[in-house]
């Protein structure tokens, strides 16, 4: 150090340090609106479990449950704090946790905050399990159920008390057929719906599953009720026949869901006869398979946005499934590779330049993601889930199997209809593998 009063011969004996003006801030001082320089960051997260904290084992009962308008809350600015502190600091560190665990914006973790905190305000017993039927009342002040619900799940004091939405849809669906009908078919709905562990037990079907056989049955269903009849005891084979279409697709679905329905009821005792158990629906009529437009495909291929690109390169040169695209994990691609759970693909060339180009989007828009997906969009890149199925064609302006069955289609023709290369590429069975030859090898085949 220089003293004050040193020759300048004597101080320019070793050099000097220079600064600039204005620039340097004191140690000790703050700049607006910011934090001293040996404070901690006001946004660091403290460790979720820093505060250990065990929800309440009681429950407050409640005379009147009057429903929750939040919209008049905020209007009024009449949000209380959360009544448990304790609670309220483990939660606000497990958003904070969360948020920087899956590269949050600040302002996704502001309104999660926020959420949190309403939530809690609106609890009946303080310290208690929150509720995720009262996390959807956020909503109504533009707040977001869904990152609330997680993290609150995460840092298991969520109790998912919501009602399948199948629930709804079924007693609407149901809602003009006569009771007895109705609570017969309410018994099939259970029993598809959860299984049954008693004979003759059952395993739970999708929820897909049971929508599309009551879609299917509710056409017969409907016409028996407006006969008069009350009950499906009352159906006869005659009266199956007589609603039955007379051949195709329709009568083959309507078929399965009546079947579907009736048989299950005749082996739980539900009804004395099965009037389908002789009838012959058919199967489903098979759509053969069209090559794409070939325009369509190019200016997919050639569109600015990477999304499209890639995505419709991955399905035009190598045929990929829309699950595979949708499920598709950044550690699946290694070394100009892509690894799937039942077969390894060498990339194309221009599949790799235009899922570079993607990856580099990806990396730009959400750096801090924790979504191990390859493709992502604004609504799962603060979650671990895959994109939706919807949003495949929204993105491409193509549906996913078009391109697949496009490029199988391509394949046969160009390797004579060669079964083994074409269920080895594209992960088909040898059945399904035959829908795609072409006619003449098919008769061939067919004579062998």
């Amino acid at each position: 150090m220089i003293k004050l009063g040193t020759p300048v011969e004597e101080a320019h004996a070793h050099g000097q340090q220079l600064y600039l003006a204005n620039i340097a801030w004191p140690p000790t001082r703050a700049r607006a609106g910011g934090r001293s320089l040996d404070q901690p960051k006001a946004d660091a997260p403290p460790h979720v479990h820093a505060v250990p904290f065990h929800p309440v084992q009681h429950a407050q009962l409640v005379l009147l449950d009057l429903p929750r308008d939040l919209r008049a809350a905020q209007a009024k600015g009449a949000f209380l704090e959360p009544p448990h502190e304790h609670m309220a600091t483990y939660l606000d560190a497990a958003v904070l946790d969360h948020a920087r665990r899956h590269g949050w914006s600040s302002s996704t973790t502001h309104r999660t905050r926020t959420g949190i905190r309403v939530l809690q305000a609106l609890q009946d017993t303080p310290g208690a399990m929150l509720l995720a039927s009262d996390a959807l009342l956020l909503h109504q002040i533009g707040l977001n159920a869904a990152a609330v619900i997680d993290v609150a799940t995460a840092a298991g004091l969520m109790l998912d008390d919501r009602q399948p939405t199948i629930h709804d849809w079924f007693a609407t669906t149901t809602v003009d057929l006569p009771p007895q009908m109705r609570a017969e078919l309410t018994e099939w709905f259970q029993i598809m719906l959860n299984g049954s562990t008693s004979p003759p037990r059952r395993r739970p079907r999708d929820h897909q599953t049971i929508r599309h056989y009551l879609r299917w049955a509710m056409p017969a269903l409907t016409a028996w009720a407006a006969q008069g009849h009350q009950t499906l005891r009352e159906i006869t084979t005659a009266d199956v026949r007589a609603v039955l279409p007379a051949s195709g697709t329709p009568r083959s679905t309507m078929g399965a869901g009546l079947r579907s329905v009736l048989t299950l009821l005749k082996a739980r005792k539900v009804l004395f006869t099965n009037p389908i158990a002789r009838v012959h629906t058919g199967g489903h009529e098979r759509r053969d398979p069209l090559p794409a437009h070939a325009e369509q495909i190019r200016q997919a291929l050639l569109s600015p946005d990477p999304a499209r690109a890639a995505l419709t390169a991955l399905a035009t040169f190598h045929g990929l499934r829309a699950g595979e695209l949708r499920t598709m994990h950044l550690s699946d691609l290694a070394d100009g590779r892509l690894h799937l759970e039942q077969r390894t693909i060498l990339l194309a060339d221009p599949v790799r330049v235009r899922l570079a180009a993607w990856l580099d989007h990806r990396n730009h828009r959400w750096p801090g993601t924790a979504n191990p997906h390859v493709f992502l969009n604004h609504r799962n890149a603060g979650t671990t889930t895959p994109v939706g199925g919807r949003w495949l064609t929204l993105t491409t302006g193509i549906p996913i199997h078009i391109l697949r069955e496009d490029r199988i289609l391509a394949e046969a023709r160009t390797t004579a209809g060669d079964v083994r290369r074409i269920c080895d590429l594209f992960g088909l069975t040898v059945e399904g593998a035959l829908r795609y030859l072409p006619e003449p090898l098919l008769d061939d085949l067919q004579d062998v």
